[in-house]
């Protein structure tokens, strides 16, 4: 059975405009993307929108191997050092420019050297490069890097207009100009982002829709009432309290995909004014903290035992996973003694930012009741996401609940967090140890050799925890039953490649 029509602004807009008409397909997201801009932005739902804005070099397939997108191959010389690709001859951005090898030099550089690019420590290894022809670039690495394709089906790999971005310079994702199935045409905060089929898409056979309209809808059961009253085709995220709900629901279906990914508590060590106070200064109350948190318990009160707890940059299912270190048991008398430690027996206060979403609200509130018994008093301060990002970003914070969406190489959910000076080390956390490992593990394509890097990372973390992990989502969708075609992807994007609306 259908629910009655819950009247968001969101929804207003849709009766009042007509944009739900088939050929408009809305999506509604938790959260409203930070800058649209590959080089600058870190939210995973501004990855959701550039996977209909901006085509890369590489991509997935579900089972998460690498194919071409942009690029039609590659090959390595023999030392690993350098990377040869060919490119696609059919290709223009949406402003006419057209994509070839100089197009991607341009990219490479401001993915480098733009002073705000969050993707410097993705690229880091690339030391120079070469157009060979029109449709081949030459890449020289200063030494080995394993990662370096998995980065190109990432942020990293998407291709934007030089002619727009040297037009615009940091104000490009204001009007982001990419080379994928659709274009970017207005952007309200908080309300909505439009984007309109590129008719000189490359692959335009394959896209079934005029437009595609993001509407971010941070509240579960308002998304969700949007997309039973038919004002939203389809939905990201869907709490894992409402699966049983929509499975029940003729009108819905429900898709799925266990994430790469995980959430967390990023504590801030040494990232401006924020960082004072115990849990700034004390490995010890950071480790207290993590005791004091029952993670199954969390998984079963708040997602119905439907993710994974975890303590770790990767999953206990993971090969990447350090079984040195399991998953901890809730232990308050070894929490509050590790307090004593630390010099604050009598307890402490600390604020945690929390996006303002029932779902992570709900997250921390648990963790909350469970510090509280080990002497751990958390006071919550919610916000808008691409607000606590900015805060985060800013050193205006002492601890953060976020995740991370997940990467195919077990480096991308690490490096950027931890070593120093990594685009997206929020914490400002630096160890030389930690350095050395996360590098090491960056030179080899020996999955043995890799793993004993990542296995010396994890054990660091464990130590220090200036990221304190908590569990790993799985990527839950709910579309309108007249949607086909949707194919679910571990990294939770949403690829419109041959969906429809039958």
């Amino acid at each position: 059975m259908r629910i009655g029509r819950t009247l968001t602004a969101a929804a207003l807009l849709a009766l009042g405009t007509g944009m739900a008409h088939a050929q408009d397909f809305r999506i509604g997201l938790q959260e409203d993307p930070d800058v649209l801009d590959p080089d600058q932005s870190r939210t995973f739902v501004g990855r959701i929108v550039y996977a209909s804005l901006c085509d890369k070099l590489v991509d997935i397939t579900p089972d998460l191997e690498i194919i071409p997108m942009l690029a039609t191959d590659w090959e390595w010389n023999e030392a690993g050092t350098e990377l040869t690709m060919n490119l696609r001859d059919d290709v223009m951005f949406h402003d006419g420019t057209p994509f070839n090898a100089e197009a991607v030099a341009a990219n490479i550089d401001r993915s480098k050297n733009l002073e705000t690019s969050r993707r410097k420590s993705e690229v880091a290894s690339i030391e120079s490069w070469e157009v060979v022809d029109e449709y081949t670039i030459k890449m020289t690495l200063a030494s080995p890097d394993a990662t370096l394709i998995a980065q190109f089906a990432d942020r990293s790999g998407m291709m934007l207009s030089p002619t727009a971005f040297q037009d615009a310079g940091e104000d490009f994702g204001l009007n982001p100009v990419c080379a994928g199935p659709f274009k970017f045409v207005e952007r309200i905060q908080q309300d909505r982002i439009v984007l309109e089929k590129f008719a000189d898409y490359y692959r335009a056979d394959e896209i079934n829709f005029d437009s595609v309209t993001f509407l971010p809808i941070p509240d579960t059961t308002v998304r969700l009432a949007n997309l039973r009253a038919g004002d939203l085709h389809m939905l990201e995220r869907l709490a894992a309290t409402d699966v049983a709900s929509v499975e029940s629901d003729d009108g819905l279906q429900l898709e799925r995909a266990t994430s790469l990914g995980y959430q967390g508590m990023t504590i801030n060590v040494a990232n401006g004014a924020g960082a004072t106070g115990p849990l700034a200064e004390s490995k010890l109350v950071r480790q207290a903290l993590s005791l004091s948190i029952d993670r199954e318990a969390l998984n079963q009160v708040v997602f119905e035992g439907a993710f994974a707890p975890g303590n770790q940059p990767f999953s206990p299912a993971s090969p990447w996973y350090n079984a040195d270190f399991p998953v901890p048991q809730r232990d308050i008398d070894a929490a509050k003694a590790l307090l004593a430690e630390a010099g604050v027996a009598d307890g402490l206060t600390i604020e945690v930012q929390v996006a303002n979403n029932p779902v992570q609200t709900q997250v921390m509130q648990v963790i909350q009741a469970m510090a509280a018994e080990a002497g751990i008093t958390i006071e919550l301060a919610a916000k808008e996401f691409a607000t606590l990002l900015a805060d985060q970003s800013a050193g205006d914070y002492t601890a953060s609940q976020i995740g991370w969406s997940g990467r195919v190489d077990p480096d991308g959910n690490i490096h950027q967090f931890m070593t120093t000076g990594g685009g997206i080390n929020d914490s400002k956390y630096s160890n030389p140890d930690m350095d050395t490992a996360l590098n090491e593990a960056r030179l080899s394509t020996d999955v043995a050799t890799r793993k004993e890097s990542y296995n010396a990372a994890v054990a660091l973390q464990q130590e220090d925890m200036p990221i304190i992990y908590l569990y790993h989502p799985v990527w839950i969708w709910a579309l309108d039953d007249s949607v086909s075609g949707f194919t679910p992807y571990p990294d939770g994007m949403i690829r419109l490649h041959g969906v429809a609306q039958n």
